[in-house]
């Protein structure tokens, strides 16, 4: 079968495209896939700068959707059935195997194009604004990197759970892509906490996502509403930032980290509970999920170059047949 593999820790460079064995079912559920997406931790793994180093060579990605072709007896999965699936082994290949427990069935109306790109990002930010800032309808919610895959993920997350969202972009194209993406409001990075606070007439937010960290960090904090909650998400922006705490105690306010991973090592059945939550909102029509960029597996460096050049709008794909 088709694969990506990585071969050296230089960046987008190091991917190679191969043939490889098909996996082994071995009381795995064994899935076609149609597609796999890309998210951010895949480049920082792609220059040995994840908090896991992987050996090389290795298939990157996490998460992607097809259809089921195998399954064992007694896990609610029927052959033909379309999922998505999260794996730890690789998800930038034709084929995978998986436990019963990393594979989310798919509601109609979600192409497996689509569902490759939402398991990362929405589970993600359905961790950091239900289990980590405890929103409540209502609240005011600032995202920044807004134009991103997580970024839209969250904002179409805040439209279903009643938030009212404010989107912080860098460009027309991520503007435009938050609006679609359910934004309320949407300001430029030029000025943006002037404009945060005139939205709210200088009371602050409620909550803040932050997946971009560096030097806008402190002025996230100065966004806060009093009780307000700043969940890190991660740092796209490069620099890991600092907080004197002491901001903290002028509003009582709090940093949360929401690192979806770690939590999976030591409670992998969450996501389960999530994608309860979160495949009912998708049947309702209540989550609007925006169609994914899709490239070729053949282009997997030029999506991983995107991201790291901020240039990429939304959630991209790979498409594999």
């Amino acid at each position: 079968m088709r694969a990506q593999q990585l071969v050296e820790h230089v960046g987008p460079d190091g991917l190679r495209l191969v043939d490889i064995d098909e996996p082994a079912g071995n009381g795995l559920v064994v899935v076609d896939l149609d597609a796999a997406g890309v998210s951010y931790p895949d480049l920082l793994r792609s220059k040995g700068e994840y908090q896991e180093r992987n050996e090389v060579p290795y298939v990157p990605g996490a998460e992607a959707a097809g259809i089921v072709r195998s399954t064992p007896a007694g896990t609610g999965l029927q052959p033909g059935q379309r999922v998505a699936v999260l794996t730890p082994t690789g998800a930038w290949q034709e084929t995978v195997a998986v436990h019963p427990h990393e594979v989310f069935a798919l509601p109609e109306g979600v192409s497996t194009v689509t569902a490759a790109g939402i398991l990362a990002n929405y589970l993600t930010s359905h961790f950091a604004l239900t289990r980590r800032a405890r929103a409540v309808a209502g609240e005011v919610v600032l995202v920044h990197g807004a134009g991103g895959g997580i970024g839209t993920a969250a904002l179409g997350l805040c439209r279903a759970m009643g938030l009212h969202s404010i989107a912080v972009v860098s460009g027309p194209d991520k503007a435009a892509a938050a609006h679609a993406a359910g934004a309320d409001v949407v300001v430029g990075v030029d000025g943006w906490l002037d404009s945060v606070r005139e939205h709210t007439h200088g009371r602050g937010v409620d909550i803040v996502l932050d997946p971009v960290g560096g030097d806008r960090f402190t002025d996230s904090v100065r966004s806060l509403a009093p009780e307000g909650r700043l969940v890190v998400l991660g740092f796209v922006g490069g620099d890991i930032p600092v907080v004197k705490v002491n901001r903290l105690l002028l509003r009582n306010a709090a940093v949360l980290g929401a690192g979806l991973a770690e939590l999976f090592a030591h409670d992998p059945r969450y996501p389960q509970r999530q994608w309860q939550e979160l495949s009912g909102l998708l049947s309702a029509g209540q989550l609007v999920v925006p169609p994914p960029t899709v490239v070729d597996l053949a282009d997997a460096g030029q999506a991983l170059a995107a991201l790291e050049s901020r240039s990429a709008v939304g959630k991209i794909v790979l498409k594999l047949r």
